[in-house]
């Protein structure tokens, strides 16, 4: 395996762990059902074209094609946060023929924070495994007087109710981000939301808002052109766009841990042979080293497990941000 490979592994071993999750380093797609797949395989992406679980999505469906030996078309199915899209995957038949791009947001944050739905993120899906996480980063408008996370938390805490944090929306990962960084810290700090990234950027570049949590991709050309100031990266070990950041464990704030993550689901009860197949397959995809680059290259990190392990995290995940959201006292109809 590659050095830089076996690097990006360890490195998402480390943060899996954390979560007391291991990661898988399977390789062998040598487990093929009999007479599967014979036709094409829908690909049901929740959200809309572009954004990064689509992108996710994208990067891997070609290999994956070739590996199947039939097409894997990808089918994007927005709306309600991507529940609309979660629902038809969960009500696919268990064969094979559908799988589903979850997210951080559809099967982490979205079980807390609707009260109708109509999937259940965790009995009604098989999971494959998780395919990426992508860092956060805690971000200031130069102007501010905090060179560093501690300053921030002593400067909000000297002005309850006075400084605001910018999201794309209420209930989104940047807008979950400031409730537990809140959480944690014991700041009082007031939640803006905006109708998209774009428009919370430009308010936060202006200075109407003070402070962000975002993708690393979303905020590193603002942070590279100085309109931005970082000061922490939401990973358990720093990210190498952005090196001299420091992590929120080396600040003394270990528990916030942010990332935006994807991975692949079939619909509950598919046959164990096919989601055995899917899931060596998927690893195997996941270790090619342009596959890697192609992550790299947004900011994201690949990080494979076993199909065990990623429904272990993602009921962690809805724990973890069910807290959250109770907390803030949030609930999307």
């Amino acid at each position: 395996m590659p050095s830089t490979v076996f690097n990006t592994f360890i490195r998402c071993a480390t943060f899996l762990s954390a979560c007391g999750l291991t990661p898988a380093i399977s390789l062998a797609a040598d487990s093929k059902p009999p007479h599967y797949p014979t036709r094409p395989i829908r690909f049901i992406v929740p959200l809309a074209p572009g954004g990064s679980v689509d992108i996710a999505a994208r990067n891997i469906a070609p290999d994956l094609s070739a590996i199947l030996g039939q097409q894997v078309v990808i089918d994007n199915r927005a709306g309600a946060g991507g529940n609309i899209g979660a629902d038809l995957a969960a009500h696919a038949p268990a064969d094979g023929y559908t799988w589903v791009m979850g997210s951080s947001s559809t099967f982490g944050v979205n079980p807390t924070l609707y009260r109708n739905l109509n999937y259940n993120a965790v009995r009604d899906f098989a999971p494959i495994s998780l395919v990426s996480l992508a860092p956060n980063v805690m971000v200031v408008h130069p102007a501010l007087p905090t060179a560093n996370v501690k300053e921030f938390v002593a400067y909000a805490k000297a002005r309850p109710g006075k400084v605001n944090f910018a999201s794309s929306g209420t209930g989104g990962s940047p807008h979950l981000a400031g409730e537990l960084f809140k959480l944690v810290t014991g700041v009082d700090i007031v939640h803006i939301p905006y109708k998209s990234t774009g428009q919370s950027l430009t308010d936060l570049i202006g200075g109407q808002v003070q402070v962000s949590f975002g993708t690393v991709l979303a905020l590193l050309p603002q942070i590279q052109a100085g309109r931005l100031r970082a000061l922490a990266v939401t990973t358990s070990h720093r990210v190498d766009a952005l090196p001299q950041v420091p992590t929120m464990g080396e600040v003394g704030y270990p528990a916030i841990i942010i990332t935006a993550w994807n991975g692949v689901l079939v619909p509950a009860k598919t046959p164990r042979p096919i989601i055995q197949y899917l899931h060596a397959s998927l690893v195997q995809v996941l270790q090619k080293p342009e596959v890697v680059r192609q992550f790299n290259s947004t900011g994201a990190e690949v990080a494979p497990n076993s199909p065990e392990a990623f429904g272990a995290y993602i009921k962690h995940e809805i724990d973890r941000w069910g807290k959250v959201v109770r907390n803030a006292n949030l609930q999307a109809q």
